[in-house]
């Protein structure tokens, strides 16, 4: 029988599978044992890629939690790239999914902000803002477009956030309050930062990606009232949260 790249993966991923008929290895005798602890270091190797690309989950679960449910989904999602730095996309709705952890609602989302932090940390760099541009009368700013940096990320969620990702990163951080929130990440320098966002805020950022400056604060003052624009432009100013596209440079 001839052994299949299917053949070789499938069994690879499952722990309960004989090793493929007719796999041998360099010398021309059975694979055997060999391939099984090939299989065992292709999940040890996956799952601490995972322990790595999500340590605020892990935080939130506990670490032996943690490293006990991820070889599940390591045989479940294979990855689709040799680059590990996408590997674990499909993590938030395999948490949402998995039934015993249905009362922990909120690690779906945590797991994309830790998915956040790590596409901030590989994101392009981008020409600097610069904050010049918003020195002009307010009916021509009222038009002007503001474009978030390939590192800048925003989150919505129904639950803390922002109080979830303080409580996952510092030990004696305060409980979570009980409401939703918004965060924006980004990357200033060479590590992520993660930012709690005034109300409105993540409409506003979000409505910056089609509309100029103007129509967006309508936006995001017709689905929050108490939106405060400077508050907002001010964190958003801080943090580096936005660029120049190339374009505006020619």
């Amino acid at each position: 029988m001839t052994v299949t790249q299917d053949h070789f993966r499938k069994a690879l991923l499952d722990p309960a599978a004989a090793v493929p008929e007719g796999l041998q290895d360099a010398q021309g005798a059975a694979a055997g044992r060999r391939y099984d602890v090939y299989r065992n270091n292709v999940v040890v190797s996956l799952s601490e890629a995972m322990i790595k690309a999500f340590p605020h989950v892990r935080s939130l679960l506990g670490e032996q939690n943690f490293d006990s449910l991820v070889p599940l989904f390591v045989r479940a999602h294979p990855p689709r790239t040799p680059l590990m730095m996408h590997y674990g996309a499909e993590f938030p709705a395999f948490l949402e999914a998995f039934e015993p952890l249905k009362h922990l609602g909120y690690l779906g989302d945590v797991a994309r902000l830790d998915l956040a932090l790590r596409a901030s940390y590989h994101a392009a760099d981008a020409s600097p803002f610069d904050p010049s541009v918003l020195q002009q009368a307010p009916e021509i700013l009222a038009d002007a477009h503001l474009h978030l940096a390939p590192s800048s990320h925003v989150l919505r969620s129904r639950w803390p956030l922002f109080d979830l990702w303080r409580r996952a990163a510092q030990q004696d951080a305060p409980e979570p309050r009980p409401q939703g929130q918004a965060v924006l990440i980004t990357r200033p320098e060479f590590d992520p930062v993660v930012h709690l966002l005034p109300a409105g805020g993540a409409t506003w950022l979000g409505a910056l990606a089609e509309q100029p400056i103007g129509s967006a604060v309508e936006t995001a003052t017709a689905a929050a009232p108490d939106f405060d624009f400077a508050a907002n432009l001010t964190l958003a100013l801080r943090s580096n949260a936005f660029c120049t596209p190339e374009k505006d440079l020619l």
